[in-house]
């Protein structure tokens, strides 16, 4: 991982409630490919995003992990999310993490405008995965974000990990660390659009 608290941050999200799960499994090896590249990586995994709090508009103070979460990704020059599919689209928890941003509405960047954001889905079978990766797309674009051209789908039917995290089947695991790739390539052209605007 990327040791200079100058080099751009990555920020990770996605995961499930109640264990290191293979989405998360699989948001590690794009951000570890992140971090390969330069950037300093900060994950959201499951255990984190189960701490935020159902997301309400209208609360008038928000919880230490909901103001970590999004300070944290104010500072983000790029974005990886992992989810997983149920019934044909993202997964509870990883929306109402990105419900909260919404918090960030008026500030100068609002959301994800103008970051590259790479995209993950993991189900069991292929159908899950196309319809939650196109559903993450359209969630990225309305955050004013930029998906990257490649999304990982990883159909966990035939793809394992193991205890370590680490993934049998290297096809895969390549197209995971692609998606961390493509994010430390675009974070400069992106750094470039905003400092023109």
């Amino acid at each position: 991982m990327a040791s200079s608290s100058s080099s751009p941050l990555v920020v990770g999200i996605g995961g499930t409630i109640g264990s290191v799960s293979s989405t998360e499994r699989a948001l590690r090896i794009a951000m570890t490919a992140a971090a390969d590249e330069g950037f300093r990586t900060h994950v959201f995994g499951g255990e984190d995003l189960a701490r935020l709090p159902l997301y309400n508009p209208r609360a008038v103070t928000r919880t230490e992990d909901e103001r970590l979460f999004v300070e944290t990704v104010r500072q983000a020059s790029a974005i990886i999310i992992a989810s997983p599919g149920y019934h044909g689209s993202i997964s509870g928890l990883v929306k109402n993490a990105l419900d909260l941003l919404e918090e960030t509405a008026k500030d100068d960047r609002p959301y994800f405008a103008d970051l590259p954001v790479g995209l993950i889905a993991t189900a069991y079978g292929w159908q899950a995965t196309g319809s939650t990766i196109a559903a993450l797309r359209s969630i990225v674009h309305a955050l004013r974000g930029w998906p990257t051209p490649f999304a990982a789908a990883v159909n966990t039917q035939q793809t394992r990990f193991d205890a370590e995290g680490r993934i049998g089947d290297a096809t895969v695991e390549g197209q995971l660390r692609l998606v961390g790739q493509q994010i430390a390539r675009f974070a400069p052209l992106a750094g470039t659009i905003r400092a023109s605007n």
